[in-house]
């Protein structure tokens, strides 16, 4: 119920939900709390998620024949679980198991020509005789060509907004069907109808349920590339299908290729690369929250809490925040480096302006200022 409570929260997100729960220990603890740190952020009468909304949230969950789980849950997918902005959270229907085994994405273009489908099937059939359960959106085009050849051997469907919301509505009859034989999550409410700011965020949980993604078509600017791009923040294995160049449906899915990612030419190519990783077991990868930076990072916070700062002080290095920040995301370990400012000082202030809004956090640790 806490945990609940306190990512559905105003202004609490998923890295704030964690950065609450480590200072102070408990979600209770930090609900307790969040009416004094959004004071202090000047937000006045300020109220974490009632108790009731989260009753109604369960209440329309059981009615879907959802179960909640949470981080560190026997359910939760471990994959999932090592990363800094897990959800801590998810709405499941079906079976969990099918997120217990090794996992690739297959992502690609909503309006997916005939050779697009068919090397999406193709793919999702072969990963599946291989003992990979084939994870994707549930958008038309590639993401449904892909689940339905997956479905005899096993397929996870991440939902955009509630789990129970099928969305487009015309795969309805295969949303069933992956329940039925898979699985369907999502980190958001049940009946929560998916906003264009719910994309991006679903698409961290596609990339980084899997050890590797694959995109099968995709234009220059699309929802997959966000996708790719998660993954190789994620420390997942990007790879493309090559199309021509004349074809719009495979501008994307080249400059990957260009950029580094793996040509794909049919399944024997996606299942060398997963088995290439290094002295890991097939399927496996390394938290991608363990990097270098960020242990360096949190061996500098102390031990005991800071003494207060002066709030002239802590206006002022607002500000620098507020200056060094525009609408393109940044990474939150590159602005702490151009403030040249201990990160336990700076990370509570990055939680208080985002509780104020003037932050807004964006999947893989990134940061812009709000709009």
């Amino acid at each position: 119920m806490s945990w609940l409570r306190l990512i559905r929260s105003r202004r609490v997100g998923v890295v704030t939900f964690w950065r609450l729960l480590e200072e102070y220990g408990s979600a209770r603890a930090a609900l307790l709390a969040l009416p004094e740190v959004a004071k202090a952020a000047g937000v006045e009468g300020y109220q974490p998620c009632p108790e009731g909304v989260v009753l109604a949230e369960r209440k329309a969950g059981r009615a879907a024949g959802a179960r909640l789980v949470c981080r560190g849950e026997p359910a939760y997918p471990q994959a999932l679980a090592d990363l800094a902005d897990a959800p801590p959270v998810l709405w499941m229907i079906g079976d969990p198991a099918a997120a217990a085994r090794p996992m690739v994405a297959l992502v690609g273009a909503r309006n997916a020509s005939s050779l697009g489908t068919r090397m999406a099937r193709k793919l999702a059939e072969g990963l599946g005789q291989a003992g990979y359960t084939v994870v994707s959106g549930l958008a038309r085009g590639i993401d449904a060509a892909a689940h339905l050849a997956a479905l005899p051997t096993g397929t996870v469907a991440v939902m955009a907004g509630g789990v129970d919301v099928i969305y487009p509505a015309e795969n309805a009859s295969l949303a069933k069907e992956i329940a039925a034989k898979g699985l369907r999550l999502s980190e958001q409410p049940p009946g929560l109808e998916p906003l264009a700011r719910h994309f991006p965020l679903r698409n961290r949980i596609v990339s980084g349920l899997a050890a590797a993604v694959v995109v099968v078509e995709a234009a220059a600017r699309s929802g997959s590339l966000i996708t790719a791009r998660t993954a190789l923040e994620q420390g997942r294995e990007v790879l493309a299908v090559p199309g021509h160049p004349f074809d719009g449906r495979a501008a994307g899915c080249n400059l990957l290729i260009r950029d580094g990612a793996t040509l794909v030419r049919g399944v024997e190519d996606v299942l060398e690369i997963l088995a290439a990783k290094a002295a890991l077991p097939c399927g496996a990868h390394a938290p991608a929250g363990d990097a270098p930076g960020r242990r360096a990072a949190a061996a500098e916070v102390p031990q005991q809490a800071p003494a207060p700062r002066p709030q002239a002080e802590l206006r002022a290095l607002h500000r620098r925040i507020l200056d060094r920040l525009g609408p393109a995301p940044l990474a939150e370990d590159q602005l702490i480096r151009d403030l040249a400012a201990p990160p336990a000082l700076v990370a509570p202030e990055l939680v208080a302006l985002e509780l104020e809004g003037q932050i807004q956090r964006h999947p893989g640790g990134l940061l812009s200022r709000a709009v």
